[in-house]
């Protein structure tokens, strides 16, 4: 198939988690014989951060004005046997009416914020980049949240389908190993700054590095304020490339997830650094929500810490050998449900099926 994917970036995971998402993805579909072409609009903060420019796996069209691509744009829908209008897309609800007006035989929406996406709905009807009205008018409306939510957006907004698309990983980049001093610590945590999420890492990061000075400490991640003060044994990192994001898992004693809000009222949400982290061998200490359990066995692939006393627990009094068993039950896991093939196959899978309901010819080549 060739397929056309509208999302906030591919070129640059600057700030964003939707970059390794749809690397990951895309890769995966394209290894599966599919053409992809992924629409991004050129913005400085990206510009100046791409850490991936040139995907070797897709066609990246980048465009400045909105207007100014229409002509290439309906060209690339022209031929299209999918389209993907993915959240955040600067013009998102400009390039829905596009897809909506093309022949395109399968029109899907990928939320990689559906909580977020969801709450706009319910107050206001719209986000800014998708009406409420339109959500009809796409085949399939991919979440990264499954659980209760998907019948809501079905019974409420008026979805066709709401299938889970959660994120995934690519088992070739992110694996486990040998330990790189760089990122040599007893607990790390990967994540751009959200005010929402620094209470979570002040209690359950912050706070075990001040009453364990001689303890190593590791934050990776862009937007912290300035004014933001760290123990003296949290080490910085304020961008980390992608291509050292395995081994700053691998060098990790254990490592921290913490949800967004959002994500944790919502509940079956995980992050794509979850996934990437266990993908790794990782020993995860994460926040709880709803769901959390049907993605990991607590206590046997994943620790969850109420509070830093529990971090203090876990960094003090686990074995080596018991930490290195839950991390390597936490890959075994991860690379039996969710990589990007089990996710391209998920995809390709409810393609086949809006193909049916179609009727088109093209189920045939599916």
């Amino acid at each position: 198939m060739k397929i056309v994917i509208f999302g906030l970036s591919i070129t640059s995971s600057w700030g964003n988690g939707h970059a390794t998402t749809f690397r990951a993805l895309c890769q995966a579909l394209h290894a599966r014989g599919h053409r992809i072409v992924f629409v991004e609009r050129n913005v400085e903060w990206y510009a100046s951060n791409r850490d991936l420019p040139e995907p070797a796996f897709c066609t990246v069209m980048l465009y400045e004005d909105w207007r100014e691509a229409l002509p290439a744009v309906r060209s690339e829908l022209r031929d299209a046997d999918v389209a993907v209008l993915g959240s955040y897309f600067p013009d998102g609800i400009a390039a829905a009416e596009e897809i909506f007006e093309s022949p395109v035989r399968v029109k899907t929406f990928y939320d990689i914020d559906t909580p977020i996406t969801v709450a706009a709905l319910r107050e206001h009807g719209a986000t800014e980049y998708l009406k409420q009205s339109q959500i009809p008018g796409f085949d399939v409306y991919f979440s990264f949240t499954g659980g209760p939510m998907l019948q809501e957006l079905e019974s409420r907004f008026g979805a066709r389908r709401a299938y889970p698309l959660y994120c995934s990983f690519d088992p070739q980049e992110y694996r486990r190993f040998e330990v790189n001093q760089r990122f040599a610590c007893d607990l790390s945590y990967m994540g751009t700054y959200a005010p929402d999420r620094q209470p979570k890492i002040d209690e359950l990061l912050s706070k075990p590095a001040s009453l364990m000075p001689a303890r190593k400490f590791l934050v990776a991640g862009p937007q912290y304020p300035k004014t933001l003060t760290w123990p003296v044994n949290v080490k910085r990192i304020t961008h980390l490339n992608p291509r050292w994001h395995a081994r700053f898992y691998s060098s990790s004693r254990f490592t921290l997830n913490v949800t967004r809000r959002d994500m944790v009222q919502a509940g079956y949400s995980p992050s794509v650094r979850l996934f990437e982290a266990a993908a790794c061998g990782a020993t995860i200490l994460s926040d709880n929500w709803p769901g959390l359990d049907s993605f990991f066995e607590s206590g046997r692939e994943i620790l969850v810490p109420a509070d830093h006393r529990d971090v203090l627990h876990f960094l003090t009094d686990l074995s080596d050998d018991e930490r290195e068993q839950i991390g390597s039950a936490a890959q075994a896991r991860v690379l039996a449900e969710h990589t990007s093939r089990h996710r391209a196959e998920q995809f390709e899978t409810e393609m086949s099926n809006a193909l049916a309901i179609h009727r088109s010819p093209a189920l045939a080549r599916s």
